[in-house]
């Protein structure tokens, strides 16, 4: 836990570029002396401020998450109710996919997410906010199914530990490899991600037939 504050301006400086260093080396192999030494401290003032590699872990995924949250302003799941479901969701997604495409410090606090040395304890920022998405989605789930825009054939708990899955699968390939690709291909890419999770999630224009018999006068 941080023993006192920084300027908000340095503050930023040391978590944007302890972001980098997290992402592009893991934790266990990224580097306290390299993130002091880029921010211009003194490691007597960084363990003062921020007193561990793991806190400043920590911060940066609570700082990072917090400010998007903030940015994006998510809805609460029972927002999405309504014939306006997939548009909501889309209009989520896309801000999502932009804010990650436009400032990098989001880009880089997303990877870590997906670390194979990450802290996972059960106290850490990086699992409390993995537990909150979890929670959102398996309620915003819910809220479509009730409303008819979702499927409902499959179980609900089957069906948000596929959405899961997919959305980790399509979050962490565009982290890695979106920017390699021109504006107007990103923006081409972000619509066939959501595209994606249309089709998987959208109930089936068949299901809304009625079933059991044939129409009155028709063959058989």
């Amino acid at each position: 836990m941080a023993a006192g504050e920084l300027a908000p301006e340095r503050r930023r400086r040391l978590l944007e570029v302890a972001a980098r260093e997290f992402a592009a080396r893991g934790y266990e192999h990224a580097s306290l002396n390299a993130i002091i030494h880029t921010c211009g401290m003194s490691k007597s003032s960084f363990y003062h401020y921020m007193g561990s590699k793991a806190a400043l872990f920590d911060t940066v995924v609570r700082e990072a998450t917090g400010a998007l949250a903030r940015r994006l302003r998510v809805p609460a799941p029972r927002e999405l109710a309504g014939p306006h479901f997939w548009d909501r969701v889309t209009a989520l997604l896309n801000d999502v996919l932009a804010a990650a495409d436009r400032e990098q410090w989001y880009a880089e606090a997303g990877k870590l997410f997906y670390l194979p040395d990450v802290p996972d304890g059960q106290g850490t920022v990086l699992r409390e906010v993995l537990r909150s998405i979890h929670t959102w989605l398996t309620q915003a789930l819910a809220v479509g199914r009730e409303c008819g825009a979702v499927r409902d054939d499959l179980p609900a708990s089957l069906q948000a530990a596929l959405v899961g899955d997919v959305l980790q699968c399509l979050d962490r390939w565009s982290l890695q490899h979106l920017r390699e690709s021109p504006a107007a291909v990103r923006a081409d890419l972000m619509r066939a991600q959501i595209e994606v999770l249309h089709r998987l999630l959208a109930p089936s224009p068949r299901a809304a037939q009625p079933t059991g018999g044939t129409e009155q006068g028709a063959e058989p």
